[in-house]
C-alpha cells in the first residue's frame, strides 16, 4: 500500500473518521513457468553465465541484449540490479540457492525500470531495505518460481505496470505486501499458485484492477490477507474490478510481524475490500480470522490528494502527470467499498463476522455489494444474504447485527515489528523451475495470460493448516 520511492503516510483509522463516515487457458506451467506460447522468442540469443562469463549478475545484465538469458550460479550475490533493456529473462539455476542477500544496506534486489517483457525466474531475494523483485512502468512482466524473505517494503511487485503474471512464487516477512500491484487500470495481470505468508498483508492492491486475477494461492498468517484498497495517493484511483477466486485463506491474525499502519489496523481480516468497486469475490476457502473473513469496508484516507470520481474514470495513464489537487478537500476522505460481489465462498471460524460489509451511507447501507450462495454462521448485519442477495432487491433492516467498523480497525492493535528485527522463519524449500539450465529464454508475454474464471473449483482445506 505505499511506494518505494518514499513511504507515504498510511491513514490511520480515526474514530471520528469512521463515525463521520487454476485454471489459466494460456498461462500454464510448460516446465519453464512461461506464459505460453504467444511469448516472441528470438530466433538467436546470447546465454551470459554468471560468474563464468561476468562475475556479477548487473554486469551480465548490463552486457545483455533484447532477448537474452541472464543464467545465473547457485551463491550468494550481495548486489541490487537495475534492469533497463526489454525482453531479457533472468534465472537462477537453483531457486532456494542462487540468492540475492541486501545484506540491510541495499535497495532492491532486482528493479525493472521501464523494460518491456522481462522475466525474472528461479531465484531467492532477501534482505533488502525496500523490494525483492520489481518490476514498475512496464507493459508485460513475469515472475516465476521466485522466493522474497525479509524485505522493508515488499517481497514481490508491480506498479504502473500491466500485462503481467506472478506464478509459482513465495513471500515472507515485508511490512507492506508479500505480494502488491499498484496504479493500474486495467492492469490485466494474474497471480496464480503463490503463497504468501508473515507479512504485514499477504496482497495489497492499491488503484489496481481490471482482468486482475488472484487465483488458486495461499494467504495465511500475515496480519491480514488479501485486501484491495483505494487511495488517493497513488494515481489509477479508485481500486476497482479485481478477481478473487480459488483461494485459501486462513490464520491472517500473525502480529509478530513487520507492518506498516494500514496492515498494523487490518490485522485480522482474511479478505477485505477497503473501499474497492465491482470485485468479485468467490469459491474461496477463508477460515480463522480474529475480525472478519470476507468484509467490505469503506477506506478513510487522512489528507487526501485527489477527490472521489463521480463516474467511472476509465483507463488509466500509469505514469500521469498527476491531477491537480482538487480544492476544499475534507481532512478525512472516506472511499466506499460498493458493488462487489460476494458468492460461493465457504468462511468460518470468524471473531466478528464470516460476512460483512458496511457503509456510512444510511440511504444506501449494502452500498450495492451482494452476498449469495456462501457457506457460513455468521454475518454482519444479521442475515446478510437475505437482506443483499445478489440480482435481488435490497430489503430488511440494516441496524440489527450492523458491522462495527471501530471494532474492525480500532482498539488495541499490536505494534509493528521492525522487520530487519522480526524472527520471519526461514522458508521451506522451494520447488525448483523445471529444465532452468536448459530451457530457452521466455519474455514477458504481452497480452497477459487469459483464465478461465468458471473452471476453478472451491479448494478443500489444507493437510495440518
Amino acid at each position: 500500500m505505499s511506494t518505494s520511492s518514499g513511504k507515504r503516510t498510511v491513514a490511520s483509522f480515526a474514530v471520528a473518521a469512521l463515525l463521520g463516515a487454476l485454471s489459466l487457458v494460456s498461462c500454464t506451467s510448460d516446465g519453464g513457468g512461461s506464459q505460453g506460447s504467444s511469448a516472441t522468442t528470438a530466433p538467436t540469443y546470447k546465454v551470459l553465465r554468471v560468474p563464468a562469463d561476468h562475475k556479477t549478475i548487473a554486469a551480465a545484465v548490463d552486457a545483455a541484449q533484447p532477448g537474452d538469458l541472464v543464467l545465473i550460479s547457485p551463491g550468494t550475490y550481495n548486489e541490487a540490479v537495475d534492469v533497463k533493456t526489454d525482453n531479457l529473462t533472468i534465472r537462477g539455476l537453483d531457486r532456494n540457492t542462487t540468492i540475492l542477500d541486501g545484506q540491510f544496506k541495499l535497495q532492491n534486489g532486482i528493479r525493472v525500470t521501464g523494460a518491456n517483457g522481462v522475466s525474472i525466474e528461479n531465484l531467492t531475494a532477501r534482505n533488502y531495505q525496500f523490494n525483492a523483485f520489481y518490476w514498475t512502468g512496464a507493459d508485460g512482466f513475469r515472475g516465476s518460481y521466485l522466493t522474497a524473505v525479509r524485505n522493508g517494503d515488499y517481497g514481490i511487485y508491480g506498479f504502473g505496470s500491466v500485462n503481467g503474471l506472478f506464478e509459482h512464487s513465495y513471500a515472507s516477512g515485508s511490512p507492506d505486501a508479500g505480494f502488491y500491484l499498484g496504479q493500474c487500470y486495467p492492469c490485466n495481470t494474474v497471480i496464480s499458485d503463490v503463497i504468501s505468508e508473515w507479512n504485514g498483508l499477504g496482497y495489497s492492491g492499491t488503484n489496481s484492477g481490471g482482468d486482475v486475477y488472484l487465483i488458486n494461492s495461499v494467504w495465511r498468517r500475515n496480519r491480514a490477507g488479501i485486501v484491495p484498497n483505494t487511495g488517493s495517493y497513488e494515481l489509477c484511483y479508485p481500486q476497482r474490478r479485481t478477481t478473487v477466486v480459488g483461494n485459501v485463506v486462513y490464520d491472517n491474525n500473525n502480529d509478530k510481524t513487520p507492518a506498516i499502519d494500514a496492515a498494523k489496523m487490518a490485522i485480522g481480516n482474511g479478505i477485505l475490500v477497503a473501499g474497492g468497486i465491482g470485485d468479485t469475490v468467490e469459491r474461496n476457502l477463508v477460515y480463522d480470522h480474529k475480525a472478519t473473513g470476507i468484509g467490505l469496508v469503506p477506506f478513510p484516507e487522512e489528507k487526501p490528494s485527489g477527490a472521489i470520481p463521480t463516474q467511472d474514470p476509465g483507463p488509466c495513464n500509469q505514469t500521469g502527470p498527476k491531477p491537480d489537487k482538487p480544492e476544499n478537500l475534507p481532512d478525512t476522505l472516506i472511499w466506499p467499498a460498493k458493488d462487489n460481489s460476494v458468492r460461493d465462498n465457504d468462511v468460518s471460524g470468524s471473531g466478528l463476522a464470516d460476512l460483512a460489509t458496511g457503509s456510512l451511507d444510511q440511504a444506501n447501507p449494502s452500498g450495492g455489494n451482494c452476498f449469495s450462495a456462501n457457506k457460513f454462521k455468521t454475518s454482519a448485519p444479521a442475515n446478510i444474504e437475505q437482506k443483499a442477495p445478489c440480482g435481488g432487491p435490497v430489503t430488511g433492516s440494516w441496524t440489527e447485527g450492523a458491522l462495527d467498523l471501530i471494532s474492525v480497525f480500532l482498539g488495541d492493535k499490536p505494534p509493528a515489528i521492525p522487520y530487519n528485527e522480526a524472527t520471519i522463519p526461514d522458508p521451506p524449500q522451494q520447488p525448483n523451475m523445471p529444465d532452468a539450465a536448459t530451457a530457452p529464454p521466455r519474455p514477458a508475454a504481452n497480452p497477459a495470460p487469459k483464465v478461465d474464471v468458471a473452471s476453478i473449483k472451491l479448494p478443500t482445506k489444507p493437510q495440518g493448516s
